[in-house]
């Protein structure tokens, strides 16, 4: 079994409570509160420019080539996601020039980049895993859901086989260049948690 899939595993937990959260059901079924939602478009536009930051960390301690193409492809997926924050802000009315944090956020932002900077590769990787996983589950699982919901152009995106193909990438980095180690497994904990802290902030 592959490290990826094994963390995996061991934070079911946390996939399924994330999933079962309010929020999140208030996305599939439509119910979540408008302003709940025009928070979160732009709490997650600022968390994205970090994941990027982050992600650039990587690339600059990549060690061959087809790291280079994976880390630059998964740059160029978060930008792909800022421009759907783009038009989600456009639509709703959403000001993402002055964000100002919550402390979710904040907390997430801290922990992803103080990791990143210390330069262990595997150890970012761990970190950053769980968000790209994560929502692929939650896109995949609301997706099978019956009826309709305003908030279908979020599921659709995280629902989508093209979105699946960059989280999948991204294991296939961390299988590449992590260790089964305390650090790794606590930072992959970490994420879960502070993933779904972010949900929670935002309802």
């Amino acid at each position: 079994m592959s490290l990826a899939h094994t963390l995996w595993q061991a934070n079911e937990d946390l996939a399924a409570r994330t999933l079962a959260h309010g929020f999140v059901r208030g996305l599939g079924d439509g119910t979540l509160p408008t302003a709940s939602f025009k928070g979160y478009v732009a709490q997650d536009a600022y968390f994205l420019e970090a994941f990027a930051r982050a992600y650039a960390f990587c690339l600059a301690h990549s060690t061959t080539r087809q790291d280079i193409e994976d880390f630059a492809d998964l740059i160029a997926g978060v930008r792909e996601e800022l421009g759907l924050h783009k038009a989600y802000a456009a639509r709703w009315q959403v000001d993402l020039a002055d964000v100002r944090p919550v402390s979710a956020t904040g907390a997430y932002v801290d922990f992803l980049l103080r990791t990143a900077e210390r330069g262990v590769l595997g150890e970012t990787i761990a970190a950053m895993t769980p968000c790209m996983r994560l929502y692929a589950f939650l896109g995949q699982s609301l997706a099978k859901r019956e009826g309709t919901t305003p908030y279908g152009e979020w599921i659709k995106t995280y629902a989508d086989p093209g979105f699946e193909a960059l989280a999948a990438r991204l294991e296939g980095l961390l299988d590449r260049h992590a260790r089964d180690s305390e650090a790794v497994r606590a930072n992959y904990r970490r994420a879960m948690v502070l993933e779904y802290d972010f949900f929670d902030a935002n309802l």
